[in-house]
C-alpha cells in the first residue's frame, strides 16, 4: 500500500486530468502524463494517450444530468491507474523519482489551466452577463449600497 501522501499525489493526478480536459492547455497535460505513464516505452506511452483522449472525449459528451459522476468517475479512474503504477514499481528510489516527476507536471498542468480569465479572448457579450473560470472559483454578488 502507497503512503498517504502518494495517495494524495494520485488523487491530485486524477483531479487534474479532468480539470485539464478540454481545456487549452490539454495537449500539453495529455503529452507529459502520456510519457510519465509511458516510462520510456513508446507503446505505453501510445495506450495511454488514446486513454487520454477516451476520458476527454466521455468528459466533452457529458450532458448536464450526468457531468458530474462522469468528472468523479474519471477523476477516481486516473487516481487508480497513477496508484498503480507507483504501487508496481519495486524501487523505491525510481517510486519517489516518479513522485517528484508527476509532482512537477501537476505543478505545470495547475499554473496553464488555471490562467483563469486570461484565457478567454475575442468574446462579446451583450446584456447582463455572468463570467466565471478557472477551478473552484466562488463568486460573491452585491449590488447596491452596501449596509
Amino acid at each position: 500500500m502507497l503512503p498517504e501522501a502518494l495517495m494524495a499525489l494520485a488523487a491530485t493526478g486524477g483531479a487534474a486530468v479532468v480539470q485539464a480536459a478540454g481545456s487549452d492547455a490539454w495537449e500539453g497535460v495529455r503529452s507529459r502524463l502520456a510519457r510519465w505513464f509511458g516510462r520510456g516505452d513508446a507503446e505505453r506511452e501510445r495506450g495511454e494517450l488514446e486513454r487520454l483522449e477516451r476520458s476527454a472525449a466521455d468528459l466533452a459528451a457529458a450532458d448536464a444530468g450526468s457531468v458530474e459522476r462522469i468528472r468523479a468517475r474519471q477523476e477516481t479512474v486516473w487516481q487508480t491507474r497513477i496508484e498503480a503504477l507507483l504501487e508496481g514499481m519495486d524501487d523505491d528510489e525510481e517510486r519517489a523519482r516518479a513522485a517528484a516527476e508527476l509532482q512537477q507536471l501537476l505543478e505545470q498542468a495547475a499554473t496553464s489551466t488555471s490562467g483563469g480569465v486570461g484565457l478567454v479572448s475575442g468574446n462579446t457579450f451583450h446584456g447582463p452577463t455572468a463570467f466565471q473560470a478557472g477551478n473552484h472559483n466562488q463568486q460573491e454578488n452585491h449590488f447596491g449600497p452596501r449596509a
